[in-house]
Parts: structure tokens; C-alpha cells; sequence
């Protein structure tokens, strides 16, 4: 039936388009259906009879009268060597009979085992008994046999292979499935990590534009006071212990000289100073003596 439709999906569209209207084909197709319909002892449904529905049961009709044709030629063909067989069988009994070896006259496990041996002759496909057709026959048999245990060996081999794979996939599955699970409860932390993360980062950055903008305003005013980059740490140490050094040196003049500073600036003032603490000091040894003697006379 397979090939029937086939048949009739390869025919030619245009053709069936053609002689869809012609009025033989319609009456060839009523005449199919009713046989095909008559045969299976049910009627013709109705239906309508288009140009495209007469045009696919035309070709139908076609390829199965070309198809019932060919299997009537075979069939007829099967009949034929039928009766051939059945005449050789008659030949072949009346050759036996006359012989004294009809069927009826052997014993029961002679008609066994020649019962046994036509079965096994057509179980091998061989047409005579002979023991050249067995052994030829029972040679095929084990080169056949031997190439379907290669291909058993070859397919257990591969099923084998296949099975390590699938173990071996199905315990990757299996870590990859741990190592899946494993990564989604690490996205929490993960991700809370990340967002501190980016709140640090956003702080840096408004760290970073401002000791920028402080490093530009150093340099301006470093530019500003004429800093060089002569001028190191170890220089400005060395520089400070040098005024350290001047400072020890030059105390002692300072003091000598903080003890001018109370006198006038004029000469004659100076010298006016000078003898007014010349009295001051007189009278104040005058003073002393006094109190020295007072204290003598006291004690006497």
C-alpha cells in the first residue's frame, strides 16, 4: 500500500490537472471504486467527484491495476511451480513406491530423520541433499556465525567503551551538579562582598581625586616658594643640625649683646646712665655698711 501512495505522490500534477474533466476517467475511476469496494462487501460512499479528487483516484486507480497486474503475474508464476512441484513430488513417490521405499513402508524415525534433514535443508536454503550442499551450506553458516561474533566482540567492545564514558560522564555531571549548587550559596556572600566591594571602591576614588587635587596644590605652592627636587630630606637634617651648631655659637654673643640693649643709644646718655648707676651702686654700699654697723653696735 506503501508503494501504491508513493506511486501515486510521483506522478505528474500537470497530467492529473490535464484530464481531470475528461469523462472516461471519471467513469474508469467509478468503475475501480465499485470492484475495490464490491470485493470488500461494502458500497461507494458518496462524495464529490472534482477535478483534483478524480485526478488522485485516477492515478490510484492506475497504480494499483499496474500493481494487482504484476502481483497476478506472480502469482500466477507461484502457481506454475506449484504444479511443477507437485508433479515432481508424484514422479518422486511412484519412483520410491516402485522402489519398495514409500513413506507408509519406512519405519517412523527413518521418516523422522528424513523429515529432520529436509528441514535442515531448508533452514540452510539448499535444494538438494546432497553432502556437499550441507557442508558448503554448514561453511557459509559458520562464516556467517564467525562475522556476527566479530561484530558481537566489536559491539560488546564499543558498548564498553561507551559505558566507561557514560560513567565517567554521568560522575562529572555529578561534580559539575556539586560544584553548580555549591556556586549559587556562594552568590550571597559573593555578592554582598561585591557590593562592600563597590563601596569601598567609589570612597577610593573620592579618595583619590582629592589627594590629587592636594598633590596639585602642593606642587603650586612648592613652585610658588621655589622648591627644587635638589632639595632632599638628608639636606634639609644637614641644614638643621648646621643652625643647631650656629645657634651654640652664637649664644654667647647674643646674651652679651641683650645686655646692651638697656643702654642709651646716645653717648652722652650712656655715660649719664653709667653715673647714675655708679650712685645707685655707692648708695647702695653706703647702705650696706650702715646695716653692717648697726648690726655690730646691736651686738655690743
Amino acid at each position: 500500500m506503501s508503494d501504491l501512495i508513493s506511486g501515486v505522490d510521483n506522478m505528474s500534477v500537470n497530467e492529473a490537472k490535464s484530464g481531470g474533466n475528461d469523462a472516461g476517467r471519471i467513469a474508469e475511476v467509478k468503475a475501480w471504486l465499485a470492484s475495490q469496494f464490491d470485493a470488500a462487501g461494502k458500497d461507494v460512499p458518496e462524495f464529490e467527484y472534482t477535478p483534483r479528487s478524480i485526478a488522485h483516484l485516477y492515478n490510484l486507480a492506475t497504480a494499483s491495476q499496474a500493481k494487482t497486474q504484476a502481483a497476478n503475474i506472480v502469482a500466477n508464476d507461484f502457481r506454475q511451480k506449484a504444479v511443477e512441484y507437485h508433479a515432481q513430488a508424484a514422479r518422486i513417490r511412484e519412483i520410491l513406491e516402485n522402489v519398495g521405499l514409500a513413506q507408509e513402508s519406512l519405519p517412523s524415525n527413518v521418516v523422522s530423520s528424513a523429515q529432520v534433514l529436509a528441514n535442515v535443508a531448508n533452514f540452510l536454503n539448499i535444494r538438494d541433499t546432497e553432502l556437499s550442499s550441507f557442508l558448503v551450506a554448514m561453511g557459509d553458516l559458520s562464516l556467517r556465525k564467525t562475522g556476527v561474533e566479530e561484530k558481537r566482540a566489536k559491539v560488546q567492545k564499543e558498548s564498553k567503551i561507551l559505558l566507561d564514558y557514560t560513567r565517567k560522564a554521568i560522575a562529572r555531571l555529578t561534580y559539575l551538579k556539586r560544584t553548580l549548587a555549591q556556586l549559587e550559596d556562594d552568590i550571597p556572600p559573593c555578592e554582598a562582598q561585591m557590593e562592600n566591594w563597590k563601596t569601598n571602591l567609589a570612597v577610593m576614588a573620592s579618595k583619590e581625586r582629592q589627594y590629587l587635587q592636594q598633590y596639585s596644590n602642593y606642587k603650586a605652592l612648592l613652585n610658588r616658594v621655589g622648591y627644587t627636587q635638589d632639595i632632599s630630606h638628608g639636606m634639609l637634617v644637614e641644614m638643621a643640625e648646621h643652625r643647631q651648631d650656629l645657634e651654640k655659637k652664637t649664644k654667647p654673643i647674643v646674651d652679651t649683646l641683650r645686655s646692651y640693649q638697656d643702654l642709651p643709644p646716645d653717648k652722652a646718655l650712656a655715660t649719664l646712665a653709667i653715673e647714675d648707676k655708679k650712685r645707685q651702686y655707692a648708695a647702695a654700699e653706703k647702705y650696706l655698711e650702715d646695716v653692717l654697723q648697726s648690726a655690730l653696735a646691736t651686738t655690743d
